[in-house]
């Protein structure tokens, strides 16, 4: 988890029309969830900006919204490309078998037979599954976050997850 406490949960992407309303992306599941939690705190390079109050709405294939005082495309403008960070206390505890990406992003990989197959780099969604990405430095292993098939078990203590995975694949 970032030092400051706050986590990535989404990104201003663009504009839409002349009155502020901005183009966002949601990293939230369901994508509109991120308008629950707020405050959101807007980074961008050495900039930063903590609002409440933002509403918005679903918008063709993307998401729109609104955010107080920001009333012209100008003021709108300034704002595209920040990163959405909100405290990790406005996120509800995970369930049993449930894990933030973001807590497992760092950690150990290792296989059945106690070979280590890197650090956690990221994870990213397919249509499928989730996807965890390993790197040891020397390679990347794409392993497929489906557990009790792959996935053995994630101890957030010890900062390691078992996988059933061939360390030469």
């Amino acid at each position: 988890m970032p030092a400051d406490g706050l986590l990535v949960v989404g990104k201003i992407v663009g504009l839409s029309g002349v009155q502020g309303w901005i183009k966002l992306e949601s990293y939230t599941e369901p994508r509109m969830r991120i308008f629950a939690y707020q405050p959101w705190h807007l980074s961008k390079g050495d900039m930063g900006r903590e609002i409440s109050g933002a509403h918005g709405r679903e918008q063709g294939k993307g998401m729109i919204a609104s955010l107080p005082g920001v009333t012209d495309r100008d003021a709108a403008t300034a704002l595209v490309g920040s990163e959405i960070r909100v405290p990790r206390s406005a996120l509800p505890k995970a369930k049993r078998g449930e894990y933030y990406w973001t807590d497992l992003e760092g950690m150990e990989v290792v296989a059945v037979d106690g070979t280590t197959l890197g650090r956690v780099s990221h994870l990213f969604a397919t249509g499928a599954n989730d996807v965890l990405v390993a790197r040891d430095g020397e390679r990347e292993r794409l392993i497929p976050f489906v557990l009790d098939q792959f996935v053995h078990s994630v101890d957030l203590d010890k900062r390691r997850i078992t996988v059933d995975w061939d360390p030469n694949f």
